[in-house]
């Protein structure tokens, strides 16, 4: 059953719609195909009361002129590849620089602000696909993606990455919500505990693009392996001081590819949790930091550490560093990534 509201653009003769995701416990997501974005989130609270959980805009003409992260999948590669360059077999390819000295999120035009096909659309599934030609953004090869969103009726967002290249590339999707538990525009998430499933973390040098070298997140301000206070580590020394966290753990597991718990936040006031499950190798806790009285949904004000994104993913930088858990896929391969935010609540 397609649920779609038009929004009355066009891009490249693809339109632009918004679909609606419910599930029978009464949750729903709408997402649009541009970017493929998240542009709602409804979730109940401890008592049964919905709100609506992600930053986004209500109009269109807002979602590509705003914010344009927000709820979007970001690629080809997400996050930072240090000074826009890396080798495959010798060559060297250079992107866009758009991040101080760095390539950030696929670089000018990334994922976020392409119009997605829409291959199909069912009440809980939508299927969206992109063709990335060789070359563009200074990427090789030309990729083939599909990107499935599933709300389960065990209030499950699934998202399945799946890609395929016709020359050696690198990639790295992830999907870059930012998410406020008490609800989108409701204050500060420095009331929110975290918990994250690491024992390591990357450590950035001054262009805050990994170095290659991994430490241990005991006796420090990364060390979230117990539900954490956000409010009582995010100004911390080791992060950006009056702004906030933007950093890669290495997410503890067995083996490569293994689907595991990441971590969750809670929100005490409301009971609503979000766990994250991942089969990719890290996952980026972002603060909002660079978010300053931006007017979103329903007129409300987002501001710097109103939210918290969880972003799933490649370490950033890996097309660099060798120890790093490979980004580099190549024709005979195929990319295959999950990224699954679980919702419940606790009583008090």
């Amino acid at each position: 059953m397609k649920t779609a509201k038009e929004l009355e653009f066009e891009m490249n003769d693809e339109p632009i719609s918004l679909y609606t995701l419910f599930n029978k416990n009464g949750m729903s997501v709408e997402i649009t195909n541009y970017g493929a974005k998240i542009i709602r989130l409804l979730v109940a609270d401890r008592n049964g009361k919905f709100e609506d959980v992600v930053f986004a805009f209500d109009t269109l003409e807002e979602v590509k002129e705003k914010e344009i992260y927000f709820g979007a999948v970001c690629g080809r590669f997400a996050n930072r590849i240090k000074d826009g360059k890396f080798k495959i077999d010798g060559i060297e390819y250079n992107l866009p620089i758009n991040n101080g000295t760095n390539s950030l999120h696929g670089g000018i035009h990334g994922y976020n602000e392409k119009t997605w096909t829409v291959k199909s659309v069912s009440q809980q599934e939508l299927v969206l696909e992109l063709f990335s030609v060789d070359g563009e953004e200074g990427y090789p090869g030309n990729l083939s993606i599909t990107c499935t969103y599933i709300l389960s009726d065990e209030n499950e967002i699934k998202i399945h990455y799946e890609a395929t290249t016709d020359k050696a590339t690198v990639i790295g999707l992830t999907n870059h919500s930012y998410f406020n538990l008490k609800g989108a525009g409701n204050g500060t998430v420095k009331d929110h505990l975290l918990q994250i499933n690491a024992n390591f973390y990357t450590v950035l040098d001054e262009s805050f693009a990994p170095t290659g070298e991994i430490r241990p997140v005991i006796g420090t301000a990364f060390d979230f392996c117990n539900p954490t206070l956000i409010a009582s580590r995010i100004d911390a020394a080791e992060f950006a001081p009056g702004w906030g966290i933007d950093n890669n753990w290495c997410l503890n597991k067995e083996q490569q590819g293994d689907c595991v718990l990441a971590g969750y936040i809670y929100e005490p006031l409301s009971g609503r949790k979000m766990e994250v499950f991942t089969t990719q190798p890290g996952i980026q806790v972002y603060t909002a930091n660079w978010v300053e009285n931006v007017i979103g949904k329903e007129s409300k004000k987002y501001d710097r550490q109103d939210a918290i994104c969880l972003e799933t993913q490649g370490f950033p930088n890996s097309p660099n560093v060798a120890h790093f858990p490979s980004s580099l896929l190549r024709p005979d391969g195929k990319y295959d990534e999950w990224c699954i935010y679980k919702f419940s609540t606790e009583s008090l």
